[in-house]
């Protein structure tokens, strides 16, 4: 079946970057001269799904502005004659069906999720979360709706990461089945290292069928006193097993003060606008380290 709904959870507060993200919603902080989320939905679009729901709370209101016609800016453009901006601008306002929700207390990730029960019905769907970026040549949430189009199970998206951080994410219990792919069968939230399954963690994309909505309904709060969606995940991998894929492109934490340099740095290396000034000033600035 394919995927045509999507979540991206957006209501953390970003306590990680403060204090920018006190008056700044933590994705709306620019990767050069895009906002985080903006390339979390370009890729969503480009995996062919449609119907996106942005689950917000108070003070993200810029995120919708992000999406929405700019009356006054587009008029100011036209007059200028800045006809290549206006179409970016026009083309980034009609980009997806784009709806919104507010998680009015921040409850976890799970009771995010849960809350677009409504929006989703009885169709599989799905979440790309607001703090990661992954940027490649092919969509990386693509990658797993072809895993669940193939396999029809849940599809987690997943890469290996260090012991450092295996204790802050997730663990997945493994086996391969082809390249890059792997079967699920436990999962284990923000381990300590004598329990871990692998080092292989759920980062940022997931694929999940409707029965996760029962699941959490009657999931309990788990770690931080949050409903986990990795805690309703596992149930499902416990029960029929769930798809891991090793995705392709580069993810970028944009909850993290480093990960929101290094993505800049990176994506400003590739930008034909700054890539060529970039590459100049990092070599003259590495003389002096």
């Amino acid at each position: 079946m394919k995927i045509k709904k999507a979540i991206i959870p957006a209501a953390g507060l970003g306590t990680r970057v403060l204090p920018v993200s006190k008056s700044m919603p933590k994705e709306m902080l620019p990767i050069v001269d895009k906002p985080a989320i903006q390339y979390i939905v370009e890729e969503t679009v480009k995996a062919g799904i449609t119907d996106i729901l942005i689950i917000t709370n108070r003070g993200k209101g810029l995120i919708e502005d992000h999406f929405d016609h700019s009356v006054e800016l587009e008029a100011v453009l036209k007059s200028r004659g800045r006809s290549d901006t206006l179409s970016e601008l026009h083309r980034l306002a009609n980009l997806a069906n784009i709806y919104y929700l507010r998680q009015k207390e921040t409850r976890g990730l799970g009771d995010a999720v849960l809350r677009a029960k409504e929006f989703i019905g009885g169709e599989p769907f799905a979440v790309l979360y607001g703090d990661d970026v992954i940027i490649g040549d092919t969509p990386a949430i693509g990658e797993l709706c072809e895993a669940y189009e193939k396999y029809g199970k849940s599809v987690v998206g997943i890469k290996e990461v260090s012991d450092e951080l295996i204790v802050k994410y997730s663990s997945m219990k493994i086996s391969p089945l082809s390249e890059k792919v792997f079967s699920i069968t436990d999962m284990i939230e923000k381990p300590s290292l004598d329990k871990k399954f692998s080092n292989y963690s759920i980062l940022g994309r997931c694929v999940l069928d409707n029965e996760i909505f029962g699941i959490l309904e009657h999931t309990p709060l788990g770690v931080g006193g949050e409903l986990q969606l990795t805690d309703g995940m596992k149930e499902i991998a416990l029960k029929s097993g769930m798809i891991g894929v090793d995705f392709s492109g580069t993810r970028y934490d944009m909850g993290n003060k480093f990960g929101i340099i290094k993505a800049n740095i990176e994506v400003g290396l590739t930008h034909p606008e700054t890539k060529d000034a970039l590459k100049e000033y990092i070599k003259k600035l590495a003389e002096t380290l």
